[in-house]
């Protein structure tokens, strides 16, 4: 089928649906037939580059998971006490623990009758500030002084291995 070349006859722009000459019409990228002055090519917008997604994946990745709770080693000697007092005073630097929570001490050396102190239930404490602590024990102290020895731990009540 042979197509005549147009130069006399006229189109309707779909645009302005206005009359021009036939051969000054082009299509545009949606489809519309329009005059060359009413063209208006795609918005770059309307097709952006392909991009290929960023490799995030890690070839040995491991789950996240809770730290299981672990006891902090006490300065040397972080026990005080008072003569015929119950309450014994805990220094430990940065403790960051909360009023009423249950602490569990190990390898604390007794002294000034104080035998309780490594007791596997633990003790109940009162925050002081945010270096000591106060827990009552189940005896009174014979004389005051500091007690604890080096090896001292601080810790929750159960620990996992």
């Amino acid at each position: 089928m042979a197509y005549s070349r147009g130069k006399y006859a006229k189109a309707i722009s779909d645009r302005s649906g206005q009359e021009f000459p036939y051969v000054e019409m082009v299509k545009e990228w949606n489809g519309s037939f329009v005059h060359i002055s009413e063209f208006e090519p795609k918005h770059p917008q309307l097709d952006p580059p392909h991009v290929k997604a960023d490799p995030e994946a890690l070839r040995n990745a491991r789950n996240a998971r809770t730290e299981t709770a672990v006891p902090t080693l006490l300065p040397l000697n972080a026990f005080t006490a008072t003569n015929t007092s119950a309450i014994v005073t805990v220094f430990e630097p940065d403790h960051g623990r909360s009023n009423l929570s249950t602490v569990r001490f190990r390898e604390a050396e007794p002294t000034f009758n104080i035998n309780d102190i490594n007791t596997s239930t633990g003790f109940t404490i009162t925050l002081v500030d945010t270096d000591n602590y106060k827990f009552t024990s189940s005896n009174t102290a014979t004389s005051s002084g500091r007690f604890g020895g080096g090896s001292a731990s601080a810790g929750p009540v159960t620990v996992q291995n």
